[in-house]
């Protein structure tokens, strides 16, 4: 059973809808976004965790952390530059309508 969160309960909220959207598309989109949420979500899951043990968490030091791990993975080339560029779509759109 995981610890429960100590980020303010705004930013736990905010991260569920984010969940809920990339699982939303998951269950429904085709088989490309499929795989872009798939990876995304790998990322999200860690970087969200993390965050929400955190007191003072932040939406901005989420998608900080993001961005970071995003571009982490994208310099180790785990993925082809056009996958790349709409994993970061997706994450910016997500991040937005939170």
């Amino acid at each position: 059973m995981l610890p429960p969160a100590a980020a303010p309960q705004d930013v736990v909220e905010k991260i569920a809808k984010i969940e809920a959207a990339l699982d939303d598309v998951v269950n429904h989109g085709d088989d490309d976004e499929l795989f872009i949420a798939s990876y995304l979500q790998g990322h999200f899951a860690v970087e969200s965790r993390q965050l929400e043990m955190q007191e003072n968490a932040t939406m901005e030091q989420l998608n900080d952390n993001m961005t970071e791990s995003l571009n982490r993975a994208f310099a180790n080339n785990e993925l082809e530059q056009a996958d790349a560029k709409l994993v970061s779509a997706l994450w910016a759109r997500l991040f937005q309508h939170q």
